[in-house]
């Protein structure tokens, strides 16, 4: 069977875990979200939630050096828990990309309406048609080449986010923030639960960084992928988080004590932050950047989702799956499901939704799968470590997990409201087909772990 190609560079494998991520979002929408549950100490969260990432990440640092593989997760806890646990890792990590790439359409298609309507243009329900579009282009340009895919997808995202720094540039020198400001974003608020409100928050920092590990799904495609690989996840951790404390810092600043609220309603706090501390064009720049984004986001969604596939698919999912393009060189048959499965969830849930209630629904879901996924790579890690003999390592790498398991808590009990109580559900099920996928298809179960490189 013909396998990937490797032929990406560190510069393809950075845009891809960047696109998932997908920062520009966050300052655009997750912030506010953070802000609900964290109130004005919402970088703190970031600050926290940075820690605990970063200390998944170097598990996930540690796999990329042993196993270079297109399914990530799926190797690394395959490697460790044995075939059965890792086919549901590849399962449950399929969820997430899935999750994020629809998600992100919808935010394609409501910013696009919101940077129409600076040029008094109304497109209504349309904006179905526009999200619906990027994810056909995402498909296209996942099928036809990964390497201009991956670079398209870094430079979306660069320009995007030099446009935010401008902003909070202008934010800092209008504001000129005291040190008792600065020291109350660092702070838990009680008026917002205090660490329960920073638990919270936690959750959708998590969300913020999810799909850091993307590049990992690039392991075979990438030149010299156990040092091309770490280097672009840590890179994106590190840069994401100073990224993520620093905006959240200056949107609570540029809203003000008193705004509080006002930014945790916000649809569009970027916008509302460039017509107070900027202009009308700034504004603009930075709903056209969000769009930018927002489809980098669904490309780096469906071309991981891809990749986990075609790695199921080829251990005896469907061997279909498994197959590469001989032109192109990427696993078309799973690039066209993945993308077959990120359109129809949007075109059947998003016209009664709306845009931003589809992302947050579709990228909560992604993010409590990934929750799990983060923990068991975690845990994978400080079982090889305990193996090696390895204390300090792997008293540092259980962590992440612990911390995640607290935030995992705190999503489920109390119970948020509906229709977000019912996401964890979703979850479930999702990992529950797992096990009948192992029963149709027993040999996911017992497949060996080939490291392709």
């Amino acid at each position: 069977m013909r396998g990937l190609v490797a032929r990406l560079s560190l510069l393809e494998a950075v845009g891809l875990s960047l696109s998932v991520i997908a920062p520009t979002i966050t300052a655009a929408f997750n912030i506010t979200l953070v802000v609900q549950a964290a109130g004005p100490a919402a970088p703190l969260s970031f600050a926290i939630g940075t820690v605990a990432i970063g200390l998944v990440a170097l598990s996930f640092i540690a796999f990329t050096r042993r196993v270079a593989h297109a399914g990530s997760a799926y190797a690394y806890i395959t490697h460790t828990f044995g075939s059965r646990a890792g086919f549901i890792a590849g399962w449950t990590l399929l969820l997430t990309y899935l999750g994020f790439a629809t998600g992100f359409a919808g935010l394609v298609g409501r910013f696009t309406a919101t940077v129409l309507r600076h040029f008094g243009i109304e497109i209504g329900p349309l904006w179905i048609l526009v999200g619906a579009a990027s994810m056909l282009l995402a498909w296209w340009l996942a099928f036809r080449d990964m390497r201009l895919a991956g670079r398209l997808m870094l430079g979306l995202e660069a320009v995007a986010l030099l446009a935010i720094v401008g902003l909070c540039a202008s934010i800092l020198m209008r504001v000129h923030p005291t040190v008792e400001q600065s020291l109350n974003s660092f702070r838990p608020s009680a008026q917002f639960g205090g660490w329960s409100g920073i638990a919270v928050g936690m959750v959708f920092t998590v969300l913020s960084f999810g799909g850091f590990e993307g590049a990992a799904t690039l392991g075979e495609e990438t030149v010299d992928p156990r040092r091309n690989i770490p280097i672009a996840m840590f890179a994106t951790v590190i840069g994401a988080g100073i990224f993520f404390i620093f905006v959240a810092y200056c949107e609570v600043l540029g809203y003000g004590p008193a705004g509080i609220q006002e930014l945790a309603k916000a649809e569009a706090p970027l916008n509302d932050l460039a017509l107070r501390y900027g202009s009308q064009h700034l504004a603009t720049i930075l709903d056209a950047a969000t769009v930018a984004s927002a489809f980098s986001g669904v490309l780096g969604g469906l071309a991981a989702a891809a990749r986990v596939l075609f790695a199921l698919g080829r251990v005896g999912l469907a061997i279909k799956l498994g197959e590469v393009d001989v032109v192109h060189g990427t696993p078309a048959p799973a690039v066209a499901l993945s993308a077959i499965l990120i359109i129809v969830p949007f075109l059947i849930s998003a016209p009664f939704s709306g845009g931003t209630n589809y992302y947050s629904y579709a990228s909560t879901i992604g993010t409590l799968a990934l929750m799990l996924i983060y923990i068991g790579v975690g845990g994978a890690e400080t079982v090889e470590a305990w193996r090696e003999r390895r204390g300090v390592w792997s008293a540092t790498c259980v962590l992440g997990p612990v911390v995640l398991l607290w935030a995992l808590y705190r999503t489920v009990y109390p119970a948020p409201e509906f229709p977000n109580n019912l996401w964890p559900y979703a979850v479930m099920a999702w990992v529950l087909a797992a096990l009948l996928a192992i029963r149709l298809r027993p040999a996911v179960a017992r497949a060996p772990l080939p490291d392709y490189l």
